[in-house]
């Protein structure tokens, strides 16, 4: 069974941590430059591990692991460049982010086309890297001139990216527990 498969759990505990920072980013429109690099560094980091934990896995149950591997070493490195230097100025944190939802969204989008992908939900993995690709264009093409700027739009990223992982999540949920039967009283 694919690893991605079954462990669609991580999925929703991603999908989960990107809500709460489309949630927080949203919420609190004038979120100062070293708070909104904080947020952005727990999401980066818990989804770039979480990414390296499955292939891992995956490579211990010598599935393909390529890809994921790559998409986690983005989200951590991207997530050690934003601490690393905590007085980064605000042009370096957008360009941080774009080059991270560039990275990450092609990932997703060429392992979307992968043979190797469950043939269920390759559309909302795709969905998902497009997201990824958007919000870094829209960061590296747009200046975004205060925090409030790339908080909106970095929240509205994180917040479609959370419903399409949840929906994947879900979707692959199906194929590891078996449907339901309806249990009838008895007459």
């Amino acid at each position: 069974m694919d690893v991605i498969v079954a462990n669609w759990w991580l999925l929703l505990l991603r999908a989960g941590a990107a809500l709460i920072l489309g949630i927080l980013t949203l919420v609190f429109r004038n979120i100062r430059l070293y708070d909104l690099a904080l947020l952005f560094f727990g999401y980066a980091m818990l989804d770039g591990v979480a990414n390296v934990a499955t292939a891992i896995t995956a490579m211990q149950r010598r599935q393909s692991w390529g890809l994921l591997l790559a998409q986690g070493i983005v989200g951590v490195v991207a997530a050690l460049f934003i601490v690393a230097w905590p007085a980064l100025p605000l042009l370096s944190i957008i360009y941080i982010i774009s080059g991270w939802g560039l990275g990450t969204g092609a990932l997703a989008f060429i392992s979307a086309a992968s043979e190797r992908t469950p043939s269920r939900g390759k559309w909302l993995l795709a969905l998902s890297g497009t997201a990824a690709i958007a919000v870094g264009t829209v960061m590296a093409a747009v200046p975004l001139a205060t925090p409030s700027a790339v908080a909106f739009w970095l929240g509205i990223y994180a917040f479609v990216f959370g419903i399409l992982l949840i929906a994947l999540a879900l979707r692959l949920r199906r194929l590891v527990e078996p449907p339901r039967l309806q249990s009838r009283p008895a007459a």
